[in-house]
C-alpha cells in the first residue's frame, strides 16, 4: 500500500531471560553483537537494543534493519550459519533465555526514520493488536496526527507487523524521562485534531501494550 516504505524490513526480537542471568546476558550481548556488526559483509543494522524498565520484567528488546530488503535478511541468516563467534554465543545465551519470539515488520512510510541518537533517554514501546482489515484506517488517521507528536522529536518510529502476528502496530517514542513523557503526552491533547486521531483510532483497538525500556551502552538509541 502507499503508507507502506520500499521493502526494508525490521527484526524485532523479545528475549526472556532468567532473572539470575539479566547482568550476564547483558555483558555477553554487549561484548558480541558490536562484534558482528563491524563486518561489512553483514548486511544488517543495528537500530536499537534495550531491557524493559515497566511491562514485563527481566526482559530485552532488540531491533535490527534490513536496508538490502528481503534478500540481505536471507544472505545475513546465511552467513550467521558459517559464523562460529555467533553460533558459540547463541549456544550461551541459550542457557540464560525463558524464551525469545520474534517478528517481521516493515515501517509506515510517515513516520519517523528511527536513526541514532543520543541520549540519555528513556524509549516506550507502545504495541496495538488492531481488528483485522483496519491497518489502513490506522495509517490514514495517523499520517495526519504524527504531526502533533514532533515537537520534542519524541517520535523515533512506526512499524507495523508483516510476518508473525498479524495487525500488530508498534510505535516508538523516546523521552528524557517519565515526567517529560508525561508533559510531552498532555501536550499532544492540547493541540486541535489530536483528539480526533484518538476518537477515531481507539474502536480499531483489540489490545494495547506499553513497555518503557532503558537502552544497553551498545543501542545506537541512546
Amino acid at each position: 500500500g502507499s503508507r507502506q516504505s520500499p521493502s526494508r524490513p525490521l527484526s524485532p526480537a523479545v528475549h526472556n531471560v532468567k532473572p539470575e542471568c539479566l547482568d550476564a546476558y547483558n555483558s555477553l550481548t554487549e561484548e558480541v553483537l558490536p562484534k558482528l556488526h563491524l563486518d561489512a559483509d553483514y548486511p544488517c543494522d543495528l537500530v536499537g537494543n534495550w531491557n524493559t524498565w515497566y511491562g514485563e520484567q527481566d526482559q530485552a528488546v532488540h531491533l535490527w534493519r534490513f536496508s538490502g530488503g528481503y534478500p540481505a535478511l536471507m544472505d545475513c541468516m546465511n552467513k550467521l550459519k558459517q559464523n562460529k563467534e555467533y553460533l558459540d554465543f547463541r549456544k550461551e545465551r541459550s542457557r540464560m533465555l525463558l524464551s525469545r519470539r520474534n517478528q517481521l515488520l516493515l515501517e509506515f512510510s510517515f513516520w519517523n526514520e528511527p536513526l541514532p541518537r543520543q541520549g540519555p533517554n528513556i524509549y516506550e514501546l507502545r504495541t496495538y493488536k488492531l481488528k483485522p482489515g483496519t491497518m489502513i484506517e490506522w495509517g490514514n488517521n495517523w499520517a495526519r496526527a504524527i504531526k502533533y507528536r514532533q515537537e520534542n522529536q519524541e517520535a523515533v518510529g512506526g512499524f507495523f507487523s508483516q510476518i508473525g502476528e498479524l495487525y500488530v502496530v508498534h510505535h516508538l517514542w523516546a523521552y528524557k524521562d517519565l515526567q517529560s513523557r508525561e508533559e510531552t503526552r498532555n501536550a499532544a491533547w492540547r493541540k486541535r485534531g489530536w483528539d480526533e486521531n484518538v476518537y477515531y483510532t481507539v474502536p480499531l483497538i483489540r489490545t494495547m501494550e506499553s513497555r518503557i525500556m532503558i537502552p544497553l551502552k551498545i543501542s545506537p538509541l541512546q
